[in-house]
């Protein structure tokens, strides 16, 4: 996986998935959290928490509704700024009714509402109502929300989706102070809990080194593995694609 790759890359000293990082981030902070909503950029997600434990977790990677970039692309063709669109939306007195389970649909229907002469203001409180239902209705569908609930990821910081999501569930939300950076948070404190006794981070000049990728087909078995190298600086580092890990025990056995 991703992380796999980037944790070879940087050389990692742990490698754990986002849902144990962000847990892990609200566990330290808030002890007593029942329900964790992130709703990062690109995903959302919803995590379970009993006694400190995570029991359950629900993640939508698939429409992108809801997420920072279709609301950046939504304040953007509205011609407003981001950082407006949550105060905006508060500022919203008749809400209208916006198709919110699909990008499309949502973009199509906010249109047709402006064409029709609704204010900005409306049509962005009805888009943060009908984002937050989507979201309680697929990604939250059969979850026991209890709280506290902590809300966090970068769209923690609209202010209209924090007022619907608080109006649908009748709570008050816990938003952490580093509400973008919990899942890093986490990472962080994971790694420093492992304590190795000696690192294996190879340094921030990684960044300057040139990063990519080539494959080939194996020809040595039936399998014909699509086989895919990493390569840093044109040296070959890593491969995974093999079933039976040839190149992957001895890279000076790579081809290609």
């Amino acid at each position: 996986s991703a992380r796999h790759l980037a944790a070879f890359l940087v050389g990692a000293d742990l490698v754990k998935n986002e849902i144990t990082a962000h847990s892990i981030a609200v566990i330290d902070l808030y002890p007593e959290t029942k329900t964790i909503f992130e709703i990062g950029g690109q995903d959302s997600k919803v995590i379970i928490l009993r006694a400190g434990v995570v029991v359950d977790f629900a993640m939508n990677t698939v429409c992108a509704a809801g997420t920072g970039s279709f609301l950046d692309q939504q304040a953007a063709r509205l011609g407003i700024s981001i950082e407006e669109f949550g105060t905006l939306a508060l500022k919203a007195k008749h809400p209208v009714r916006v198709a919110g389970r699909c990008t499309v649909f949502a973009e199509t229907d906010m249109i047709h509402k402006q064409q029709i002469g609704h204010s900005v203001e409306d049509i962005i409180g009805g888009l943060c109502d009908s984002l937050v239902k989507n979201y309680l209705n697929n990604v939250c569908r059969g979850k026991d929300l209890l709280s506290p609930i902590v809300f966090q990821g970068g769209v923690a910081a609209n202010q209209g989706i924090r007022k619907a999501l608080e109006k649908e569930l009748e709570t008050d939300l816990i938003i952490p102070e580093h509400f973008g950076l919990m899942g890093a948070l986490g990472a962080a404190k994971l790694a420093k809990r492992t304590q190795p006794y000696r690192t294996q981070f190879k340094g921030f000049e990684l960044s300057r080194k040139s990063c990519s990728t080539r494959g080939f087909e194996c020809s040595e078995c039936e399998n014909q593995c699509e086989v895919v190298q990493l390569l840093v600086d044109q040296q070959v580092v890593a491969c995974w694609g093999d079933l039976c890990e040839k190149y992957r025990k001895s890279p000076d056995s790579m081809v290609g």
